[in-house]
C-alpha cells in the first residue's frame, strides 16, 4: 500500500501545510480520496465554535473496518495485522494476519448480534491487552455499536460512573488480567461495579488468567461458548454496517477539573482520516514496518496508535501485554529484538523508569531495527531524550515528540520522523490543518516569537472532539468558553525564536501523571470520602519518574489520630473509587487551607510548597487567613 499524502520532505512539509491552511476543503478532500467510502460526502466541512459544532465529510457513508480491514486483504491478507507479545516471556506470541483478523472480527460481531446488540447501542470493554479486546473493539466499529473501552486500572466506582453516563447495555470483559508478577481479577470489578446497575442486559466474558469468577444467570456468557455457537451457525459473514461521517465511534472517558469523568465523543470519518494520516505521516511509516506503541489500548494512545491509525494504513501493529521492568528491565529490547520492531513509541514515564535501571538491561539487545522512535503522553524532558536516542535510538534513529489529547483524536504538534527539524523537549511544529496560537488569560494572541501563553487552536481537524456524551454544554464550557472562536487546550505552551513549539504543562486544575490526565477535584472527592477527612486540596508537583506526582493536603477531624494508618486509609479509599493511578504520592495533614476571602483555594501557594520553593509565593496578605501558609511550611519541612 502506497500513501500518496505522505510527505517525504521538508518543503512538501511547508507546501502541505500551506495549502491545508489556504484551502482545508481542498486539502482534506484530496487525501480523504484515499479511503473507502459507501457514499461520498456532500460538503468537506461545516462548523462553529459558539455551539461547538463541527461536521467532516457530511453526507459521506462508510465503516471503519472496512477500511481498517476488507480493502487491505486483497493485497496484504496473508501479512500480519496484529502481532501479540504476552505478559510472560515463555508464553507464545501470536500472530494475526488480515485475513485472520477479518474472520475473527466477523465471528464477535456475529456474538454480538447474537445478545441483542444493535447500532448505536454503547459497549463498556473493560479487559486486559489481549488480541480478543481488538477483536471487541473492531466488532463494534463492524456493526455500528458505540464502544466505550476502560482502562484495567480503574476501580468499581468509577466504571458504575462511566457505565451509568453512557447508559451502556452490554459489558465485554475477561476473567483476569496479567500485568507483571500480578493477575488481576477484572470480572469481580465488574461484578462490583453492577451492584444496583438496571441498564445492562448482558457480560461476556472472555478467559485469560483462569482466575475463579461467579456466572450471573441469564446476563453472563462466555466468550468461547458464544464463539462455538457462531461457528456451529457456520461464521456468517457480517458486512461492514452503513455508518454516517458523523455517527459516533467511540466515547473515551477522561479526567476534568470537576469531580465527574466526561465522555469525550469521536465520530467516524473524521477520526480515521486524522489517525491514518497523523500515523502515516509523523512516524514515517512503510509498509511491512513493524509499529510498536506501548500503550494500553484503554487509553487514546491505544485506540489512535495500536488500532485505528495502523489498521486503516494497513500495517503492522505489535500490541503487548506486560510492563516494561517485568521480568526486569529488558523486557522492551526482547520485545524489539525479538520481533525486528522498526517504530517503537511509548511514555516518557517509561523510559525514565528504564533509565533509572541503568545500562545494564540494554546490553547484548540487538536493537539494529529500530528506525523511529516516539515519545507521548507528556513532554519529554531533555536529559530522557538524550539517553533514549544515544542508548535506544544509538543516535540514528529520530524522536518524534508527540503532543495531543483525547480531544484532539491524534498527533497535533510533532517533528515529522526524518524530515521536520527536531528538538529536545520541543513538540516543534503543528502538523498540516493544526493552527496553533497562543493567547494571554485575556484572550487577545500572543504575535511573533521568543513568547509564551496559553495554547489554543484556531481551526478544527478532522479528528477533534465533537461533545461530551450526553452533555454538550459541558464540551463548550470546558473548550471552547474560555475564548471566543477558540478550542482551548488547557496547556500552557512556548513559541522559542524559530517558531518551535514546547509545551510547558496544565494551567487548569488537571494533573499529568505518567501521561495520563487525572482531575485534581476527582482526586480530591474521593479522599473526602473518607469519615475523618474534613476537606482536601491536591495539586501536582515534579517526579522523576512520573513526570508529575499528586500532593494532597489534608484537613482531618480530631488530633489524636494515629496519621500513618490515616494515611494508608486514604490511599486505600482512592484506590476503590478511582484506582491506583490515583493515589497520593504525598500526604500533608495540615490545620487548613490557603483561601481567598471568597472561599477559592489558592493552589499556586501549594504548588510552590510541594516543589520545595518557598522563596516566592506572592502576596498572602489577602488570604482568610494568611498564618496558615506559615503552619503548612513547618510541617511540610
Amino acid at each position: 500500500m502506497n500513501y500518496p499524502y505522505q510527505l517525504q520532505s521538508f518543503e512538501a512539509y511547508l507546501a502541505a501545510y500551506q495549502k491545508s491552511i489556504q484551502d482545508p476543503e481542498g486539502f482534506w478532500a484530496e487525501v480523504a480520496e484515499n479511503f473507502t467510502w459507501q457514499k461520498k460526502w456532500d460538503r468537506v466541512l461545516e462548523w462553529n465554535f459558539q455551539d461547538p459544532k463541527i461536521e467532516w465529510f457530511k453526507g459521506a457513508q462508510l465503516n471503519m473496518t472496512e477500511n481498517c480491514l476488507d480493502r487491505h486483504l486483497a493485497t496484504r491478507g496473508n501479512e500480519p495485522a496484529i502481532i501479540w507479545e504476552s505478559n510472560d516471556p515463555h508464553e507464545q506470541h501470536r500472530v494475526l494476519t488480515y485475513q485472520e483478523l477479518h474472520f475473527k472480527v466477523q465471528q464477535f460481531a456475529n456474538v454480538l448480534l447474537n445478545n441483542g446488540v444493535q447500532k448505536g447501542d454503547r459497549v463498556c470493554i473493560y479487559m486486559g491487552m489481549i488480541p480478543e479486546l481488538a477483536i471487541a473493539t473492531l466488532a463494534c466499529a463492524r456493526i455500528g455499536a458505540i464502544h466505550s473501552v476502560i482502562f484495567g486500572g480503574f476501580s468499581a466506582q468509577a466504571i458504575a460512573d462511566r457505565l451509568e453516563d453512557a447508559g451502556a447495555e452490554f459489558i465485554i470483559t475477561c476473567d483476569g488480567a496479567y500485568r507483571g508478577a500480578k493477575a488481576i481479577a477484572l470480572k469481580s470489578v465488574i461484578d462490583d461495579a453492577l451492584v444496583g446497575n438496571k441498564t445492562i442486559k448482558c457480560v461476556i466474558v472472555c478467559t485469560r488468567t483462569r482466575t475463579p469468577v461467579s456466572m450471573s444467570k441469564g446476563r453472563d456468557v462466555w466468550w468461547e461458548d458464544e464463539i462455538k455457537k457462531v461457528e456451529t451457525m457456520g461464521n456468517p459473514k457480517v458486512e461492514p454496517a452503513t455508518i454516517d461521517a458523523e455517527d459516533i465511534l467511540f466515547i473515551l472517558y477522561t479526567s476534568g477539573s470537576t469531580g465527574k469523568p466526561k465522555g469525550v465523543v469521536h465520530t467516524t470519518a473524521g477520526y480515521m482520516v486524522w489517525t491514518n494520516y497523523t500515523f502515516v505521516n509523523t512516524f514515517q511509516y512503510q509498509p511491512g514496518q513493524v509499529h510498536f506503541c506501548t500503550a494500553d489500548i484503554g487509553w487514546i494512545t491505544g485506540h489512535s496508535y495500536i488500532i485505528y491509525g495502523p489498521l486503516s494504513a494497513g500495517a503492522t501493529t505489535l500490541m503487548f501485554e506486560g510492563v516494561p521492568t517485568w521480568p526486569d528491565a529488558g523486557r522492551f529490547w526482547e520485545v524489539v529484538e525479538k520481533f525486528k520492531v522498526d517504530i517503537l513509541y511509548t511514555a516518557p514515564t517509561a523510559i525514565r523508569s528504564l533509565m533509572a535501571c541503568g545500562l545494564e538491561p540494554v546490553k547484548g539487545k540487538d536493537l539494529s531495527s529500530l528506525k523511529v522512535l516516539g515519545s507521548v503522553g507528556e513532554p519529554i524532558n531533555e536529559e530522557a531524550w538524550h539517553w533514549y536516542n544515544e542508548h535506544i535510538g544509538q543516535n540514528r534513529c529520530p524522536i518524534v515528540d508527540t503532543w495531543w489529547q483525547t480531544e484532539t483524536g491524534g498527533v497535533m504538534i510533532s517533528n515529522l520522523a526524518g524530515i521536520t527539524p527536531a528538538k529536545p523537549s520541543y513538540a516543534t511544529l503543528p502538523l498540516p490543518g493544526i493552527q496553533p496560537c497562543l493567547v494571554d488569560e485575556n484572550g487577545v494572541e500572543i504575535e511573533g516569537n521568543g513568547v509564551n501563553g496559553n495554547l489554543c487552536i484556531k481551526f478544527p481537524w478532522p479528528g477533534m472532539i465533537r461533545s461530551t456524551y450526553n452533555d454538550h454544554e459541558r464540551c463548550r464550557q470546558t473548550y471552547f468558553s474560555t475564548y471566543q472562536n477558540l478550542y482551548f487546550t488547557g496547556d500552557g505552551c512556548l513559541r522559542d525564536e524559530e517558531g518551535m513549539y514546547r509545551i510547558t504543562g496544565r494551567v487548569d486544575d488537571v494533573l499529568n501523571v505518567s501521561g495520563h490526565r487525572i482531575g485534581t477535584a476527582e482526586v480530591e472527592n474521593a479522599i473526602n470520602m473518607h469519615a475523618c477527612v474534613i476537606e482536601s486540596a491536591v495539586v501536582g508537583y515534579p517526579h522523576d519518574i512520573k513526570g508529575q506526582g499528586i500532593f494532597a493536603y489534608v484537613i482531618i477531624e480530631g488530633k489524636n489520630q494515629d496519621l500513618e494508618s490515616l494515611q494508608k486509609e486514604i490511599i486505600q479509599k482512592v484506590n476503590e473509587v478511582i484506582g491506583p493511578i490515583a493515589k497520593p504520592d504525598q500526604i500533608l495533614f495540615v490545620p487548613g487551607l490557603p483561601k481567598t476571602r471568597s472561599g477559592k483555594i489558592m493552589r499556586r501557594i501549594l504548588r510552590k510548597i510541594a516543589e520545595g520553593d518557598i522563596s516566592n509565593l506572592g502576596d498572602t496578605s489577602t488570604l482568610l487567613d494568611p498564618s496558615v501558609v506559615d503552619q503548612i511550611i513547618k510541617l511540610a519541612r
